[in-house]
């Protein structure tokens, strides 16, 4: 039997101050481009059907940065409580679509290209739950399957998004090491604007 691959939105998580940062990582910029345009990009091009941006700091500034980009921005009003208000923010917008699944994705992840969101959903699915791994080390994207949104959305908890829920689940580590280091940013690097 064949499977075929579900419908899935990529839910990108860019509400956070960036406080390490010095500012919000939504507005971050590099030599290679704003990393929320960057990272919305990387959604859609590694095959996401639909794109959910979600802000918090300085909303308005990011907002206006994704311009007419073909994505839903959902405000995290409260997004001071951490990465879970972001993600019940954006998991609570794309249920109420028809969506198979959900790519979560992070903001400040700026070497995580297509291709790793495309190895990540090859194979979707309303029960799926995979994660990304660089040389064995767990990170982003998450793919988490419509059966698991109502789970992750209740054990969610300040920064820790859905960690608790993927410890007590069995999750599909999908080795990601040969195409991005999948680290995140918490510090101004050279080169940043």
């Amino acid at each position: 039997m064949v499977r075929h691959r579900g419908a899935v939105v990529g839910v990108l998580l860019a509400a956070g101050a960036g406080t390490r940062m010095g500012r919000p990582k939504a507005l971050v910029s590099d030599e290679r481009g704003s990393w929320l345009l960057r990272a919305c990009v990387t959604l859609r091009n590694g095959g996401c059907d639909d794109v959910v941006v979600v802000i918090g700091a300085e909303a308005s500034r990011a907002r206006a940065l994704l311009g007419d980009l073909p994505v839903d921005v959902v405000d995290a009003t409260d997004w001071a409580d951490g990465m879970s208000a972001s993600l019940r923010a954006g998991l609570d917008h794309t249920a109420t679509g028809d969506a198979d699944a959900a790519l979560v994705h992070l903001v400040d992840l700026p070497d995580v290209g297509p291709e790793v969101v495309a190895r990540l959903i090859q194979d979707a699915s309303s029960d799926a739950l995979a994660r990304a791994v660089y040389d064995r080390r767990p990170g982003h994207p998450v793919l988490i399957g419509r059966d698991h949104w109502d789970g992750v959305v209740q054990e969610a908890v300040g920064d820790r998004g859905a960690r608790d829920y993927l410890v007590t689940h069995r999750v599909l580590d999908i080795e990601c090491g040969d195409l991005a280091a999948g680290l995140d940013v918490d510090r101004p690097p050279s080169g940043l604007r």
